[in-house]
């Protein structure tokens, strides 16, 4: 398996990845939208995002988000999209994609990697076994 972290020239690859991400989460498939959105982030440079390579197959993906601690007054990551393809499950590819975002926030000193997902996703298993704890101190608000 191979990570590396994906470029505009890897839009083909990572968007049906995305777009299998996004339909998990109940939105209706659109692999042109999801290039789009990707293309954005990527030239905005919003966010980091690596992608797994087996035989030069694209099997899954994280994205990262930057975000910054006030009371720590250091950088982190959010790691919002995980999604590895249902064919390649259960082969260690989502935990060799969070073991690369763990290391660039070794590599930059950052104060952390935090993970946000739905209250019923099974991946949640991983991170824990990955060492990740539930937050208990801190509660999220939503307005749309």
């Amino acid at each position: 398996m191979i990570i590396t972290r994906a470029k505009l020239k890897d839009l083909n690859d990572l968007a049906p990845l995305f777009d299998g991400y996004r339909v998990f989460y109940k939105q209706d498939s659109n692999v042109e939208a999801a290039k789009r959105f990707l293309k954005q982030r990527m030239v905005k440079n919003d966010s980091i995002i690596y992608l797994a390579y087996e035989n030069d197959l694209a099997v899954g993906f994280t994205q990262l988000y930057p975000l910054f601690s006030s009371v720590s007054m250091k950088p982190m990551y959010m790691l919002n999209d995980l999604f590895v393809s249902s064919t390649h499950r259960g082969q260690g590819i989502g935990e060799a994609l969070i073991d690369r975002a763990k290391l660039l926030c070794k590599s930059e000193n950052n104060k952390g990697l935090a993970i946000q997902t739905a209250f019923d996703n099974p991946a949640q298993r991983l991170y824990e076994r990955l060492g990740f704890v539930k937050d208990s101190d801190l509660q999220f608000f939503w307005k749309k």
